[in-house]
Formats: structure tokens, C-alpha cells, sequence
């Protein structure tokens, strides 16, 4: 697959310095770094929240009967 990225001037002559001297194509020398990089790469974890539940299970949600406005004053204490 063909892809077009910008890459730094200095970095990109580097890299076919690296890849002449290595006696491989350029695409070769990019194709084993992006391996390089994604193996050492730690795949990162989903993230779990945490239990924060307040309240004891099955009892009755103290909230139930207040109203939009009414929560909004209890979160904002009636800011």
C-alpha cells in the first residue's frame, strides 16, 4: 500500500544514509521501524472504573421523588 507522510528533512536523510549503508530500500528500513515500535509497545489496558456505589443494595434510592431542579440544588447546594 502506497501512503504519503511528512517527514523532518535531517531525519529523512538520515534514514536513507541508514538504509544505503544497511544496503536495503528505504521502505524496508521504515517497514522495521514501524514493527520495532508496535512490538515494543505495551498494549494498553481497558480501563476499569472503580465500584463507588454508596448506599446499601436493595434500599431505597434517596433521590427518587426529587426533580431536576431539586438535584441540581442538591449537587450545587443551591448555587
Amino acid at each position: 500500500m502506497k501512503s504519503t507522510f511528512d517527514i523532518n528533512d535531517a531525519l529523512l536523510a538520515r534514514a536513507k544514509r541508514h538504509a544505503r549503508k544497511a544496503g536495503k530500500p528505504l521502505r524496508a528500513l521504515v517497514e522495521e521501524g514501524l514493527r520495532r515500535v508496535l512490538d515494543d509497545s505495551p498494549v494498553p489496558t481497558q480501563y476499569v472504573l472503580p465500584e463507588r456505589a454508596v448506599g446499601k443494595p436493595g434500599a431505597a434510592n434517596p433521590l427518587e421523588g426529587f426533580s431536576w431542579q431539586d438535584l441540581r440544588d442538591e449537587i450545587y447546594g443551591g448555587q
